[in-house]
């Protein structure tokens, strides 16, 4: 029986650049889950009979949004459901799978890097048929539609055993819970030599990878144990939980510092990293040496034909705004296009899909390819171990030779979480006055020679994204970037980048927050960022 449910708008489920992200509570009030999920299917079109896969992180009420998503896809007109087994699926698996099997779209249940628990975070977020994250037409139709809904349906069946692989029936539509690591192991066999890594860690190569209790653990244990011979001791906290053992499953240098401070030990293991809640993000560390982000972004790609994928070369790069430009220096050497757009991966789906690029990243720690239209965090760990099978070098040594070949970029990103949302739009309100009149002056002891307010032309489509951040150039080479973030639940994050190029070798090894001090005292005098946030310094710094 499918039922029609009478409900009254929630004027506060505006998706961000991941979807609706909200603590758990507020997805538990009476009608909230459902009227944005009503939301999103009224938003579509033409799905009738099609699949819909959905699974999420394992985080606290996974299991119940997916019982509630399925009757509601049902009593919608789906014809089939894929689900990942335990509720679990990573968000570059789902990727993969949305487009294996054809699928019209999918559900994503995860709040990415944030905390879960019963007073934590929790996120839907829908990707569509090419397996990315729905572009703005559609979360703003999905929105509209939040505004001023007034009803959800759904059909009554009981609720599907989630840890039972097989197929089963309810409301007239097919439900298949699926094996959530095969189809994806699977394909990182045909884009890596996983013949030349188990040689690699059978000659004596030592991993740590840091699961983080999210997502990755069994992916983990299936690719690098299984398949390729790691120690299963070596894959820490490898067991998905729904709080994630009461950690922030966020690999950076602060929540993965046990893994940083074992790579840094005398008894450091090769290689080591981690990915976050919902597998999407990577942390790469070598014996010694910590790989920001954006420098990783530039050597995987100046690597990337190494592995089987990738033997034809690349057909162009791209990475959000707010990444160094350390890979626009290897696109320019490789003589591909190079593509700076927004934070948000939906925005490099069209360029995948046209062709226009093969390796994508951004800073806050995503990097990925043309395979999926996710970013992907075991993704990365498999390019670099593959990096390292061939070139038989360290971790370090491949560094240091990139950055002797192309120059170092200085990079940081400082985060200011939770700061009240009217101080932070202050701020921003009042940089954004100086622009037009910043280019000639002093900040600190730098020279600004432009400054602007971030806007996307998309070379594909032709749309336009503004106001996507603010950058200030400076004579020199130096950037500073502002940006408020859309990832978390509450309050504002104020995240400002940090970044200057050093060509010579002489000048490599500098402490990096010390080697960007010009640049932090330029972001202080222009944003004035203790006068409008009460704040002395960053809540995390990366």
């Amino acid at each position: 029986m499918t039922r029609t449910v009478s409900i009254t708008p929630f004027k506060d489920q505006k998706p961000g650049t991941s979807g609706l992200r909200k603590k758990v509570p507020v997805f538990q009030a009476p009608g909230y889950t459902e009227a944005f999920i009503q939301s999103i299917f009224d938003s579509l079109e033409g799905f009738q009979g099609k699949t819909l896969v959905i699974g999420g992180d394992g985080r606290f009420y996974n299991r119940e949004v997916i019982q509630t998503a399925l009757r509601m896809a049902a009593a919608n007109g789906f014809g089939r459901v894929l689900v990942g087994r335990g509720g679990i699926l990573s968000t570059p698996a789902a990727s993969h799978m949305i487009r294996k099997y054809e699928a019209f779209g999918g559900l994503i249940l995860s709040a990415s890097h944030n905390p879960g628990g019963p007073t934590e975070d929790f996120g839907i977020k829908y990707n569509i048929s090419n397996g990315g994250p729905a572009p703005e037409t559609i979360t703003d139709a999905i929105y509209a539609r939040t505004q001023v809904i007034d009803r959800y349906r759904i059909a009554d069946f009981d609720d599907v055993d989630l840890d039972e692989l097989g197929t089963f029936e309810g409301g007239g539509m097919t439900i298949e819970v699926v094996d959530p690591v095969a189809d994806y192991a699977e394909l990182m066999e045909t884009l890596f030599d996983f013949g030349a890594i188990r040689a690699l860690v059978s000659g004596g190569f030592r991993v740590a990878f840091d699961a983080m209790h999210a997502v990755t653990g069994p992916y983990a244990s299936e690719i690098l144990v299984r398949r390729l011979g790691v120690d299963p001791a070596s894959v820490l906290n490898a067991t998905p939980l729904e709080d994630f053992g009461g950690h922030h499953p966020d690999p950076n240098l602060v929540h993965a510092r046990k893994l940083y401070d074992l790579m840094m030990s005398p008894e450091a293991p090769d290689f080591g990293a981690a990915s976050d809640g919902d597998g999407d993000r990577n942390l790469i560390i070598g014996r010694g040496v910590f790989v920001t982000p954006s420098d990783s972004l530039a050597m995987l790609a100046a690597n990337a034909h190494l592995a089987p994928g990738y033997k034809n070369g690349l057909k162009g790069i791209a990475r959000s705004m707010p990444t160094s430009g350390a890979a626009d220096r290897v696109a320019a050497k490789l003589g591909v296009e190079m593509h700076e757009t927004p934070t948000g991966w939906k925005f490099f789906g069209n360029l995948l899909d046209a062709g226009r690029c093969t390796i994508c990243g951004e800073e806050s720690a995503g990097t990925g390819s043309d395979h999926v239209r996710e970013k992907d965090g075991l993704w990365a760990v498999l390019l670099w171990l593959n990096i390292l099978a061939v070139r038989k070098q360290s971790v370090m040594e491949i560094v240091r030779d990139h950055w002797a070949e192309y120059g170092r970029t200085y990079y940081s990103r400082h985060d200011y979480e939770a700061i009240d949302t009217g101080q932070a739009n202050q701020l921003f309100s009042a940089l954004e006055g100086k622009l037009d009149s910043l280019a000639g002056h002093q900040a600190g002891s730098l020279t600004i020679a432009k400054a602007d307010s971030f806007t996307y032309h998309d070379p594909v489509d032709g749309s336009v994204s503004r106001n996507q951040g603010i950058r200030i150039f400076f004579e020199g080479g130096s950037r500073l970037v502002f940006r408020l973030s859309g990832t978390g639940t509450s309050g504002a994050t104020l995240r400002v980048y940090m970044e200057r190029h050093e060509p010579d070798p002489a000048h490599h090894d500098e402490e990096t927050q010390e080697a960007l001090a010009p640049v932090i005292e330029a972001a202080e005098a222009l944003a004035e960022i203790r006068k409008w946030t009460g704040r002395d310094s960053p809540t995390v710094i990366t």
